[in-house]
């Protein structure tokens, strides 16, 4: 098993960064399975990566250990799902037809925000939309179909203080 690259760029306060090296789809399960119980309804986190990167396949295996009886899926098409966990509720978007934080906006969901866990694929689209977020962009290793580099980073106290948090999580992975 690869060990976890981490790197800090401490460039402003409130930002900070983490890499992880992820050599198989077991360990992207264990990633999302190690972040999903730090979340609490009111946090966004953005995620990030071409097509087939593992978005979605991330978000499935983080709703899914949060305890819901729904079924994950993209919601490509009609760009919001929300899906009841036994903790809370999460909001799935995709924001990749969206033009922007104002499209972003203007869906009306700000409440579901405030009261769920929020989770957005192809988030650099509707950054602006928020002050305080986790960010996490999943891209392919050329030549190893199965690797994939988790380049993790967030704004703001709360998901700052949230990324310690999972970074000391995800390192029980490699001991």
């Amino acid at each position: 098993m690869t060990e976890p690259s981490h790197h800090s760029n401490s460039s402003t306060k409130d930002t900070a960064t983490f890499s992880l090296a992820v050599v198989n789809k077991a360990i992207t399960a264990e990633i999302a399975k190690c972040l999903a119980p730090l979340l609490e309804p009111g946090d966004v986190v953005l995620l990030d990566g071409g097509l087939a990167a593992g978005k979605t396949y991330f978000i499935r295996h983080l709703v899914e250990s949060l305890k819901t009886e729904d079924d994950i899926s993209s919601p490509t098409y009609i760009i919001a799902n929300i899906y009841q966990t036994q903790k809370c509720d999460v909001l799935h978007v995709d924001a990749y037809r969206l033009e922007g934080a104002q499209d972003f906006h203007n869906l009306g969901l700000e409440t579901e925000i405030e009261e769920s866990i929020c989770l957005i694929e192809w988030g650099a689209r509707v950054v602006t939309a928020f002050e305080d977020f986790m960010h996490i962009s999943i891209s392919l290793v050329p030549g190893h179909e199965a690797e994939r580099r988790f380049e993790v980073s967030a704004q703001g106290p709360r998901s700052n203080s949230l990324m310690q948090q999972f970074r000391k999580d995800c390192d029980i992975l490699w001991v």
